[in-house]
């Protein structure tokens, strides 16, 4: 069981790293003029279509945040025991980082960015929250687009929801003892 929850933390990291980091990003002056929404403000049936916290920034930040940890996961699995061992038997050192690297952001963000569609047409304000779908929307975007490199086991799978679900509510509630959250979930 330790052996499931260490892959699963270690699989989906990058991604995770890609859906916190835009809230990081922000605080960086220099990356101020890259706070554009993504969707240029536009509406869709009198309704924002992702909202003002959906930004270029957030997504420039995500994929390079993401390569990295991929990246760094790559040279571990390469050079260290420790980290081949966690990866259960899945080889990374075969991975292509500068693609996959992008794709685990692009899946993460953009299932928060169509996540995002969605609650802006129910009429829930930028965010605010929407349990349980602002806990699954990064894990099931990343998840899918990772099916095209790596094919995991169905318990795989469910280890990664059930522990990256856990993780993101125990995340938000810390962001929100920071004052980094407006809501604890």
């Amino acid at each position: 069981m330790l052996q499931d929850i260490l892959f699963a933390i270690w699989f989906l990291l990058p991604a995770a790293a890609a859906n916190m980091i835009p809230i990081f990003a922000a605080a960086i002056p220099a990356l101020k003029k890259y706070d554009a929404p993504i969707d240029g403000g536009r509406t869709w049936r009198g309704h924002e279509l992702l909202g003002p916290h959906k930004t270029w920034r957030g997504i420039i930040a995500g994929i390079i945040i993401a390569t990295f940890v991929l990246w760094l996961q790559q040279y571990l699995a390469a050079n260290y025991d420790w980290a081949r061992a966690i990866t259960d038997g899945i080889d990374y050192t075969s991975l292509p980082v500068l693609i996959l690297g992008p794709l685990f952001a692009i899946g993460a963000l953009g299932g928060d960015a169509i996540e995002s569609f969605f609650k802006r047409q129910r009429n829930i304000k930028s965010g605010g929250s929407w349990v349980p779908f602002d806990q699954l929307d990064y894990i099931i975007g990343s998840v899918f687009v990772t099916l095209f490199f790596v094919i995991l086991t169905p318990m795989q799978y469910l280890w990664i929801f059930i522990i990256w679900f856990v993780m993101h509510l125990v995340a938000s509630y810390i962001g929100y003892l920071l004052g980094l959250k407006k809501d604890p979930i």
